[in-house]
């Protein structure tokens, strides 16, 4: 009778686990040597984000945080071609478009790990090799240790999706040097290999040959201090970092950059970069011209009030955006112009700046009360 009801039970169990095993698939939690090992596993979609991840990835990572044996803690993505490409923010419109919840828990649950990466105990080293955008840059940019190589691509490239650069771009881009974190937030502008390094989205450089070894060598740590990891990504930093070539892409526009840039709102920083008349102001404001009117003013206005505010205060601040963003037109249109029918010439409405009043923007930031996100 044992063996009857067993085999019933196990076939009934294969059947739960083969319909888990996609979502358990899509992110592998090891441990191995001293350090706890998070795998982004969706390649096929550059590894992007999906709330099944998120819910996997945020207890594991408090269990290890608490875990004495566990000394560091490492996120890389899998594939070769991305580190992760963003939230999986098509499935986020679809479900808002049918009246489902996910568009709620999604970013709550997103942001809460986004914080809890920031303030985790034990040092965490993410390997942002290939693309890292969005969602992915809020898994990595909080974190104490941030390896770029050559094939890293960073970009925050929301308003070109009718959103704004969230996962705490209201925090950290605001703090980097001059006005650089305003304007990759306003143009969506790609930052490749060492620049991040240079722009201070990553704290190291490491050749992508050099990455497994790296890892290995972070593994075989024996209870290492925070010290000792930093001075294994620094003799690797150094290393990498020997042939030196070319300087910072954006080093002969960083002048123009700050002053075009100070502006206070979009319409100045637009005059700003029409007087100034280079190429590259001719580029930049061709860019911006392509953008959400819209998703330009929350941002600019995101990064003004996140430079004095905390991670957590921003994250507030960027969760009542998004609900906010979630009830508009442009965040689907833009959803469907780049992600859907592959367009790419979204219809924003309102079409025009001067359309977007303080008022709207002032609905955007208002308190959800008591849905407002809570830490």
């Amino acid at each position: 009778r044992g063996q009857g009801s067993k085999s019933v039970s196990s076939s009934l169990l294969t059947q739960r686990m083969s319909a888990h095993i996609d979502a358990a698939g899509e992110v592998l939690l090891e441990r191995k040597g001293c350090a706890g090992v998070i795998t982004m596993n969706r390649p096929k979609h550059l590894n992007a984000l999906t709330l099944s991840m998120i819910r996997q990835i945020y207890p594991q990572l408090k269990k290890w945080e608490q875990d004495p044996e566990t000394f560091l803690i490492i996120i890389k993505g899998s594939g070769g071609k991305a580190f992760c490409a963003g939230g999986d923010i098509k499935a986020i419109s679809e479900a808002k478009k049918a009246k489902q919840n996910l568009s709620q828990d999604f970013f709550r649950e997103e942001y809460i790990l986004n914080n809890a990466i920031a303030s985790c105990q034990k040092p965490y080293v993410a390997l942002i090799d290939g693309i890292t955008m969005g969602g992915g840059v809020g898994v990595s940019v909080h974190g104490r240790f941030r390896v770029a190589t050559e094939r890293s691509l960073f970009a925050m490239p929301e308003t070109g999706i009718g959103l704004f650069p969230d996962v705490g771009g209201g925090y950290f881009l605001p703090r980097l040097q001059g006005k650089l974190g305003y304007f990759l937030a306003l143009t969506g502008f790609r930052l490749k290999g060492r620049d991040m390094h240079t722009a201070g989205i990553a704290t190291h450089f490491v050749d992508s040959e050099k990455l497994h070894m790296l890892e290995e060598d972070l593994l075989s740590l024996k209870s290492p201090s925070e010290e000792n990891i930093a001075d294994v990504l620094e003799a690797y930093h150094a290393e990498s970092m020997m042939d030196r070539g070319k300087s910072f892409i954006l080093e002969e526009h960083m002048d123009k950059i700050n002053r075009c840039f100070s502006a206070n709102t979009v319409e100045q920083i637009i005059e700003n970069l029409r007087q100034d008349g280079s190429p590259f102001a001719i580029e930049q404001l061709k860019v911006i011209n392509r953008m959400s009117p819209t998703s330009l003013k929350i941002t600019l206005r995101q990064l003004m009030e996140g430079s004095s505010k905390t991670l957590q205060e921003v994250l507030t601040m960027e969760y009542r955006l998004t609900q906010a963003c979630m009830g508009g037109h442009d965040f689907h249109e833009g959803v469907r112009a780049v992600l859907i029918d592959k367009d790419q010439s979204p219809k924003w409405k309102p079409a025009d700046l001067k359309e977007v009043t303080d008022e709207d923007l002032n609905r955007y930031f208002k308190s959800l009360g008591s849905n407002d996100l809570k830490f």
